[in-house]
């Protein structure tokens, strides 16, 4: 199994277990904010299958029908992500405002703050996990997985504030007032997981940083050549597709040129992927 796929599989998990952890916190207090909390925990669950799924079909080796690969699934998935933080937020809006016309009083809140603190630990260590690690193996699905966790932790520090405002001050629609602006802020995050996706799916150009990379190795490489132009990139997923003219001599030999590709591909394929 491939590392991002165990990833994946372990993010699951993790959001099960934390899932669990704050719909406990929400009996304990009856709180809308945490119940709010555990909501958006529930498409915790449903981003890292997506992410799995993305992961997995990403995967597959080209065929006739798909002779770039299926690296884009993984952006596919992404865009899902984003699409469920979205219904996370508006979920939580809903909440809030039935809460905002019927405020109750919380029971046993500190106890339900930290059962719900364990969770938000949880979350933020894992996010970061993810984060790095699809960073480092250019996986967008466990990117955006760990970004929504992310959004997560800011979700239920809010609704920590929230529901200590609450049993400070006495003001109960304090709870449902905190769920709603921590909404706003999922719905703002939950477009920039889209807007950063589609990015991939819109063939986007490579860092400006890659693309340096990419001239240096083919400056390296090409000495034979009278000169390279037109060069074009586009990212999917971990692998990014290069294209460029190359001018040779007049006098060089078809064979001449084929061996001239071979000794290319082998000395700059190591650099550039």
């Amino acid at each position: 199994m491939h590392l991002s796929l165990k990833i994946a599989a372990s993010s699951l998990a993790v959001s099960l277990a934390v899932l669990a952890i704050k719909y406990g916190a929400y009996l304990l207090t009856g709180s809308v904010a945490l119940y709010s909390d555990a909501l958006e925990s529930i498409i915790n669950v449903v981003t890292a299958a997506a992410a799995i799924v993305g992961i997995r079909s990403a995967a597959r080796p080209a065929d006739a029908e798909h002779p770039y690969g299926h690296h884009k699934a993984e952006y596919l998935s992404a865009v899902v992500v984003g699409a469920m933080i979205l219904v996370a937020a508006v979920a939580i809006l809903r909440e809030a405002y039935g809460a905002v016309l019927a405020p109750k009083p919380i029971d046993a809140p500190w106890i339900g703050l930290a059962v719900n603190a364990v969770a938000t630990v949880i979350n933020f260590a894992w996010s970061g996990v993810l984060i790095r690690q699809g960073r480092r193996h250019r996986s967008a699905a466990l990117v955006a997985d760990g970004k929504h966790l992310l959004v997560d932790v800011v979700t239920s520090l809010g609704v920590l504030v929230g529901v200590v405002l609450v049993v400070l001050t006495g003001i109960d629609v304090l709870d449902a007032a905190i769920a709603a602006l921590v909404a706003l802020h999922v719905l703002r995050s939950g477009w920039g997981v889209i807007r950063d996706s589609a990015s991939g799916l819109l063939d986007e150009s490579a860092p400006a940083e890659e693309l340096t990379r990419v001239r240096e190795v083919i400056s390296l490489n090409t000495e034979d050549a009278i000169e390279t132009h037109d060069l074009r990139t586009r990212h999917a997923g971990r692998t990014t597709f290069i294209e460029f003219h190359l001018v040779v001599p007049g006098s060089m030999s078809v064979e001449g040129f084929a061996g001239f590709l071979t000794d290319w591909n082998c000395r700059s394929t190591p650099l550039i992927c």
